[in-house]
């Protein structure tokens, strides 16, 4: 468990927490993907790190709970914060970047095989009566 609370120079400690759920090496891939945290032009709360928002969406995507019952003593900040940055970054194409830089760093670690790879209908629509290949992003 990660307390909430600050340090010295008044930004958010990184949480242990988070670290278990991002490790390291995920995080030095997806660290460049995000983008930069708005300035705060009226002061307020510390905003809450990009790696700590990230590990609360992943415990909630894989616990399957609501947002709003994301344990704050876990360090991830609130639910609808997570939520929020979730809905900013798909809005800005984290998403897809991110798919794309984990798969060439799967492939460049020797861990997947392009020659042998398919893909189904979750993967690329199918497009009724489409008689040209569909592109693969």
């Amino acid at each position: 468990m990660c307390p909430a609370d600050r340090n010295r120079d008044t930004t958010v400690r990184s949480c242990s927490m988070a670290k278990q759920v991002v490790p390291d090496k995920l995080w030095i891939i997806i660290d460049p993907l995000l983008p930069p945290a708005p300035p705060k032009l009226k002061g307020g709360r510390p905003r809450v790190p990009h790696r700590e928002a990230l590990a609360g969406i992943i415990y909630v995507l894989k616990s399957g709970i609501p947002w709003a019952m994301l344990p704050k003593g876990l360090g991830f900040g609130s639910g609808v914060t997570c939520w929020r940055r979730l809905r900013d970054w798909q809005k800005a194409g984290v998403w897809l970047r991110l798919h794309r830089a984990l798969l060439d760093e799967l492939g460049k670690a020797g861990l997947i095989d392009w020659s042998r790879a398919s893909l189904d209908s979750a993967s690329v629509s199918a497009k009724r009566g489409e008689q040209e290949p569909v592109p693969i992003l």
